[in-house]
């Protein structure tokens, strides 16, 4: 009964949850009681939550690809805050029979209300357990510098690069300011990202640069481009693993780990609330449900 109250608490809010027990079970159940429960089991699940990795080890032919960014949460103690969430998968697992790159068959999570020090902490550890792996550890992230500087100060041999898709709405920002007739703007975007996925990253400075344009959304257009550029080698990245340039993996990790559970309509959590239910949704997720079994056995 317990394991049935925190499972449904952690899948969708307590208001819903005894209406749904109550239905399938017919035992009538408080929202008092569920929310008690699975925050309960959700502290108690800090133990056990990344201390070890879900995934197989990593095959020869085959890279583990790393993603990490920050989702914002409404809290009751600072108002917004950042949840930052990690993603990690192998190559040979995002890469279905029908040859779809784009469907990851299982993955690990992370998930922190907190700072990117403890987080990556924990990343560290997970990733470190599958020994080293060079060339073949792949982080995909977004331009942001704590994501930047993290990777190159804890894995430098590893390949880092810049997600392709932040890179080019950039690009469309920039463009919009400079270009107002829509066919000429449509064909010198397009122009602009063939030439970045064949890692012609100076070309493309050049050509904003002729534009003649020193406007504060050009100056950061080519700052950006500029300082990321040994991160823009996409026509090498395609042909690594899974040839993955782009982050919506951990795009979609923020949507099905934290939002779909915790930004649901009026709700607001207590910073420690929260992190208990992270634990709870990163262990469903890890397929790891089985540590919250013996929790709830060991507490009987």
């Amino acid at each position: 009964m317990q394991e049935l109250l925190v499972y449904a608490g952690q899948l969708d809010c307590y208001e819903r949850c005894n209406v749904i027990l109550e239905k399938f079970i017919d035992i009538e159940v408080s929202v008092s009681q569920v929310y008690l429960v699975t925050d309960c089991y959700g502290k108690a699940a800090e133990k056990e939550v990344n201390v070890c990795r879900s995934l197989e080890p990593v095959k020869k032919e085959e890279v583990l690809y790393v993603e990490a960014d920050g989702s914002m949460l409404l809290t009751r103690d600072e108002g917004w805050k950042e949840v930052k969430v990690g993603r990690m998968f192998t190559s040979g697992a995002c890469i279905d029979p029908n040859g779809n790159s784009s469907w990851i068959r299982h993955s690990q999570y992370v998930a922190y209300l907190g700072n990117s020090k403890d987080f990556t902490k924990q990343m560290d550890t997970l990733i470190e357990s599958y020994g080293r792996l060079g060339k073949r550890l792949v982080f995909i992230s977004d331009g942001g510098i704590w994501i930047k500087n993290w990777i190159a100060d804890a894995f430098p041999e590893a390949v880092s690069i810049l997600d392709y898709y932040h890179v080019c709405e950039h690009l469309h920002q920039f463009a919009n300011t400079v270009f107002t007739d829509e066919a000429v703007l449509k064909k010198w975007t397009d122009e602009q990202k063939q030439l970045l996925l064949q890692s012609k990253v100076k070309d493309v400075i050049v050509n904003i640069k002729e534009q003649n344009c020193k406007s504060k959304e050009a100056l950061l257009l080519i700052n950006y481009y500029t300082s990321n550029a040994e991160r823009m080698d996409y026509k090498a990245y395609k042909n690594i693993g899974a040839g993955l340039i782009g982050s919506g993996a951990i795009e979609s990790a923020h949507r099905t780990v934290v939002q779909k559970r915790m930004k649901q309509s009026g709700q607001r959590w207590s910073n420690n609330g929260a992190q208990n239910m992270l634990n709870l949704r990163v262990l469903t997720m890890n397929g790891q449900w089985d540590k919250v079994v013996k929790l709830i056995k060991k507490a009987a």
